[in-house]
C-alpha cells in the first residue's frame, strides 16, 4: 500500500470519527450558547448567576471525563481486539465509579448548601441568591450524565460516533424549546426566568439518559449485555481500569476546579466583568470543543492500533494526526479572530461589556492553536497509550502553579482590566507546549495496556 493510499485512508478514518464527534461537541457547546442567550437577555445579573452557577456543572463534568477518558483507553485498546466483552466490562466499571462520585461529592452537597459553595466564586449576594435556586433544580443532571458519558464513550470507542451525535441533536432541540417556554412563559408556560432554564436542562438530560439507553439496550446495540455482565469484572481489571483512570480523573477535576478559579477570580473584577468572560467563553467553546475532537479521534484510533499491536503504525498516524491538528487550530484561531467584533452584538451586554467580550474574544483567538494542540496531545495521544500520569502532572502543575496564580495577581493586587487577566492566564499554555510537545517526540507513550487481558 502506498504513502499516498495511507493517508487517504487515514483522512477518511479521522473524518468518520472526527467529525461526528466534532459536530456533537459543537452542538453541546451551542446548547450553553443558547441557554446564555436566552437568559442573558433578562440582564447581565442573570448571565452571571447562570454563568458561575454552571461552573460546578463544569467541574463534575470534567471529574466524569476524566474517569471515562482514562476508561476509554481500555474500550479502543479491547475494541482493537475486537474484545467487546471486556468493553462491556470496562463500561461497569466506569458507571459504577461515575455514579458513586456524582451522588456523594455532587448532589449531596449541592442539594444541601447551595448557597456555601457559590460563595467560593462570588460574593455578590444576588448573584448566589439566584444561582442557589438553579443549581438545585438542575442537580438531578449529576446523576443521569453518570450514566450517559460512560456509554456515550463505549459508542465512540468502538466507532460508533454517529450515534451520540444524533442524540444530541435531538436533547439540543429540546432543550432551547424548554428554555424559550420556561424562561419567558411562552406556549402558556409559567415564566420562571433562571429558574426556567434550570428546569429545561433537568428535563433534557433526563430525556438524553432515556434515548443512551434506548440506542444501546432497545436497539441491541453491540455494546448492549445483560446487568452481570457490566459487573462481572475481577480484581485486577478493576485495578488497571482505575489504575488508569484515576490520573486523568485527577487531571480534569483539577484542570476543572482550576478553570473555576480562574472564574472567580473574574467574578470578583465585577458583574459587567464576569458577563464578558461568560460571553466570550461561550463563543470559544463553539470553536474549541469541536476541535478538541481531534483528541477524542486521536485515542480511539491511534487506540485501536496499540490495541492490535501495531506500535509503529500508532506512532505514525499519532505524527499525521498532530499536523491536522495544527491547521486547524490556525483556521479556528483566524475566524475567531475575524468574526470577533460581530458576534459579540449576540449578546445583550452594556457597551463597556461588549468592548471587554471583544478583546477577550481576541485573545482567546490568539491561542487557540496552541490550546488545540496541547489538549489533543494530552486527551488523544498520551491517554490513548495510557500515559496519564505524566499528562497529569504536566497539566495540573501548569494551571495551579502559574495559571491560577497569574488570575488572582491580576485581578486582585495588580487590578487589570479583565481582558489583560485573561492574556496573563494564558501563560501557562506555553508551558504546557513545551511539555507536551517533548513527550510527544519521545514515543514513552507508545503502549500496549491490553495484551495480557483475557
Amino acid at each position: 500500500m502506498t504513502n499516498n493510499t495511507k493517508d487517504e485512508n487515514l483522512a477518511r478514518t479521522l473524518l468518520r470519527v472526527a467529525l461526528p464527534i466534532a459536530l456533537q461537541s459543537l452542538i453541546a457547546s451551542s446548547l450553553n450558547l443558547v441557554d446564555n442567550l436566552i437568559v442573558g437577555r433578562l440582564g447581565e445579573t442573570a448571565l452571571a448567576s447562570v454563568g458561575l452557577s454552571v461552573q460546578i456543572f463544569f467541574v463534575h463534568w470534567m471529574v466524569l471525563f476524566g474517569f471515562c477518558g482514562g476508561a476509554a483507553t481500555f474500550m479502543a485498546q479491547f475494541w482493537g481486539k475486537r474484545d467487546l466483552a471486556n468493553i462491556r466490562r470496562t463500561v461497569g466499571v466506569a458507571a459504577v465509579c461515575c455514579f458513586s462520585a456524582s451522588l456523594l461529592i455532587f448532589f449531596i452537597p449541592v442539594m444541601l448548601m447551595p448557597e456555601r459553595i457559590l460563595s467560593v466564586f462570588t460574593d455578590i449576594p444576588e448573584v448566589i441568591q439566584t444561582g442557589s435556586s438553579f443549581i438545585r433544580i438542575n442537580a438531578v443532571t449529576f446523576l443521569t450524565v453518570s450514566f450517559t458519558v460512560p456509554l456515550t464513550a463505549a459508542l465512540r470507542a468502538t466507532q460508533q460516533t454517529s450515534l451520540p451525535l444524533k442524540i444530541s441533536i435531538v436533547v439540543f432541540a429540546l432543550n432551547t424549546l424548554l428554555n424559550y417556554m420556561f424562561v419567558y412563559g411562552n406556549f402558556g408556560a409559567p415564566a420562571l426566568g433562571v429558574r426556567g432554564s434550570a428546569l429545561a436542562t433537568a428535563i433534557s438530560r433526563s430525556i438524553e439518559l432515556c434515548l443512551v439507553l434506548f440506542v444501546v439496550f432497545g436497539m441491541k446495540n453491540m455494546i448492549a449485555g445483560r446487568p452481570r455482565e457490566f459487573l462481572s469484572w475481577n480484581k485486577t481489571l478493576f485495578r488497571k481500569i482505575t489504575g488508569n483512570a484515576l490520573p486523568t480523573t485527577l487531571n480534569e477535576t483539577m484542570w476543572g476546579l482550576g478553570t473555576s478559579m480562574y472564574n472567580a477570580a473574574y467574578g470578583r473584577i465585577g458583574v459587567t466583568a464576569f458577563a464578558a468572560v461568560q460571553a466570550g467563553g461561550t463563543i470559544q467553546n463553539l470553536f474549541i470543543l469541536a476541535c478538541f475532537s481531534l483528541g477524542d479521534a486521536t485515542l480511539i484510533i491511534v487506540g485501536e492500533k496499540l490495541g492490535r499491536g501495531d506500535t509503529d503504525g500508532a506512532a505514525k498516524t499519532a505524527r499525521k494526526i498532530m499536523k491536522v491538528c495544527v491547521a486547524v487550530g490556525l483556521a479556528a484561531g483566524a475566524l475567531l479572530f475575524v468574526a470577533s467584533r460581530g458576534i459579540v452584538t449576540l449578546f445583550d451586554l452594556t457597551p463597556s461589556g461588549a468592548e471587554y467580550a471583544r478583546l477577550i474574544l481576541i485573545v482567546y483567538s490568539l491561542f487557540l492553536v496552541v490550546k488545540i494542540f496541547n489538549a489533543t496531545i494530552i486527551t488523544g495521544v498520551l491517554r490513548c497509550g495510557g500515559d496519564t500520569k505524566f499528562a497529569m502532572f504536566a497539566e495540573v502543575g501548569a494551571v495551579w502553579l502559574i495559571g491560577v496564580p497569574l488570575a488572582f495577581t491580576g485581578a486582585l493586587f495588580l487590578r487589570l482590566p479583565v481582558y489583560f487577566v485573561v492574556l496573563l492566564v494564558h501563560i501557562e499554555e506555553f508551558v504546557k507546549l513545551f511539555l507536551m510537545s517533548y513527550r510527544f517526540l519521545s514515543n514513552r507513550w507508545v503502549r500496549n495496556l491490553v495484551r495480557d487481558i483475557e
